[in-house]
């Protein structure tokens, strides 16, 4: 399970001047991987959140919204336990609770650091009907694109990723510079994680009730439990 401090300077600076441009102005972006999730004071977050519109968000689903439980992922593509997740009981819930109407399942990012930050903006570049699937790219393919310590060369292993969902290097250069999505996507993050207590990843809120990482067999109580 990965605890790692919510960006301050780094994430910040991403959003002054818009997602990966961050390498060409102000050099290298924070590293993944600290040591727990720690909040904004209240000041900060008032400053941060006083001009920004996050109604254009689109929460990112799957399985049928009327489903009896609804599980909410808290995941950061950056994070390695998330990946262990992803590639493996998180497909067996798609399949065993999800496709057959069970359980609602909501995705939503964290931002460890800056290359989180830009992969979310590449995934949701794809738009809705191809988000989960470039979120499987991402998740697969994570020690590849996010091992080096160079901006440029990880955005360009996001935008090969892109590429081969379908998008063109315009698209994604818009993507990657959208400074409002950036800006809303941090403070939509920072509301949802302080009133869920997300302190790390993955962690998932099932029917209202908040949890760390589970196998598959832990999952499958919590929501038998739901269910009732």
């Amino acid at each position: 399970m990965q605890k790692t401090p919510l960006i301050a300077a780094a994430a910040v600076a991403v959003l002054a001047v818009g997602g990966y441009a961050l390498w060409s102005t102000s050099g290298p972006a924070e590293a993944p991987g600290s040591t727990q999730i720690g909040g904004m004071n209240s000041a900060q977050a008032q400053t941060a959140s006083a001009s920004v519109d996050t109604s254009g968000i689109v929460e990112m689903s799957l399985g049928d919204p009327d489903a009896p439980v609804t599980i909410i992922e808290y995941s950061s593509f950056t994070c390695p336990h998330c990946a262990n997740f992803n590639q493996g009981v998180y497909r067996e819930l798609i399949e065993n609770y999800v496709d057959t109407g069970q359980v609602h399942y909501i995705k939503r990012e964290v931002y460890f650091d800056a290359y989180g930050l830009w992969a979310a903006l590449v995934a949701r570049c794809a738009g809705p009907e191809r988000y989960h699937g470039v979120v499987e790219m991402l998740y697969q393919d994570q020690r590849q694109w996010a091992g080096s310590s160079d901006g440029a060369v990880v955005a360009e292993n996001l935008r090969r990723i892109g590429r081969r969902a379908g998008m063109d290097n315009a698209q994604l250069d818009a993507c990657l510079s959208d400074r409002d999505k950036a800006s809303a996507l941090m403070e939509l993050y920072r509301e949802n994680a302080e009133r869920d207590g997300i302190r790390s990843t993955p962690s998932f809120v099932i029917n209202g009730q908040t949890f760390g990482n589970m196998g598959y067999a832990e999952f499958e109580a919590a929501i038998a439990d739901a269910r009732d």
